[in-house]
């Protein structure tokens, strides 16, 4: 098949790339910075993804069969408008996929998610959950009145070689120098996390499944863990033994620590109400069968031996925090 993905060249986009390219099909990747050393056999494609327009003309006398969006603007945010106009360029006759890469954020809040649940409002003080939710809605109204072939991808955490975000290694960076692992609160928050190879996985196969069109998928391991038990669980990646301190949340952000930095308490963005999803659709309908949350931090860990791409971290913020623990 002719494949489009839009935003191929981090992470999950990388991983999905290289997938497509094992199973056989003709990968073009849509992306900002021309600079961008792209995967061997790729076409690349520039254009802003938040812009229609510049989409439409980067793609002008193209055809795919199947697109994966897989981009979200940190810096502007990516609208459900945005997502639509994007989505609107690609429709034909030709399309037999379009896949949208949206989050359990989607669904604003709450535990044992399923995906016939109401997804965050559009009103919503959360500007990404909004987005998400509202990128759906919209996505799933064009296949109801137009017959679009949308499909969408609700994952949470996602973990895995290549990371950009500062969340595995915060945590193997303070194991390796023998620091103690600072934990929220009593560390019962819940926390649901998904492999970025089991997440390309399902992405790949809604390409071939029938059923898929017109469906959305928690894509995410069978049950979620604690905090403390994600911590631990990074220790035991890392073969070692960790040296947990408990800091009030509170006390912690009165301090001025965030989720989301630069002054980090734990990983970015880990510190989150919890949002956890129940997987039988997915596991039923796609035949997802994840590898296992010990299994796939220790092949993570393994490639951060080899290429952590993180600063040396600067713990002076830990140790302050540490004064309250």
């Amino acid at each position: 098949m002719e494949i489009l993905v839009i935003g191929g060249t981090l992470f999950i986009g990388r991983h999905l790339v290289e997938s497509l390219q094992a199973a056989g099909h003709q990968v073009t990747i849509l992306h900002r910075n021309p600079a961008t050393r792209l995967p061997e056999g790729t076409t690349g494609l520039i254009a802003d993804r938040n812009d229609a327009e510049s989409v439409r003309t980067a793609v002008a006398g193209r055809e795919f069969d199947g697109v994966f969006d897989n981009v979200y603007d940190w810096e502007r945010g990516t609208t459900g408008a945005q997502v639509e106009a994007t989505a609107r360029v690609f429709a034909g006759d030709r399309l037999q996929r379009y896949v949208f890469m949206s989050s359990v954020a989607a669904y604003g809040d709450g535990l044992d998610r399923v995906e016939d649940d109401p997804l965050a409002p559009a009103d919503s003080r959360d500007i990404y959950s909004r987005n998400k939710a509202d990128s759906e809605r919209a996505l799933f109204r064009l296949h109801r009145d137009e017959g679009f072939p949308a499909i969408t991808l609700r994952p949470p955490f996602v973990y895995g070689p290549g990371n950009p975000m500062y969340r595995e290694a915060f945590f193997w960076d303070r194991l390796r120098d023998g620091r103690p692992m600072i934990v929220p609160g009593d560390g019962s928050r819940l926390m649901h996390f998904v492999y970025v190879y089991d997440l390309v996985y399902c992405a790949v196969r809604c390409l071939s499944e029938p059923s898929a069109v017109g469906q959305a998928f928690n894509a995410g391991d069978p049950a979620p863990v604690t905090q403390q038990q994600a911590v631990e669980a990074f220790a035991l990646a890392a073969g070692r033994t960790p040296n947990i301190v408990h800091v009030p949340r509170e006390a912690a952000v009165a301090a001025g620590g965030s989720p989301f930095g630069p002054k980090l308490y734990f990983a970015f963005y880990y510190d989150l109400p919890p949002i956890t999803m129940r997987t039988d659709k997915a596991r039923q309908i796609l035949g997802f069968v994840p590898r296992g949350f010990a299994t796939a931090l220790s092949r993570t860990y393994e490639w951060w031996l080899d290429h952590n791409p993180f600063p040396t971290p600067d713990y002076s913020f830990d140790d302050e925090l540490l004064k309250l623990g």
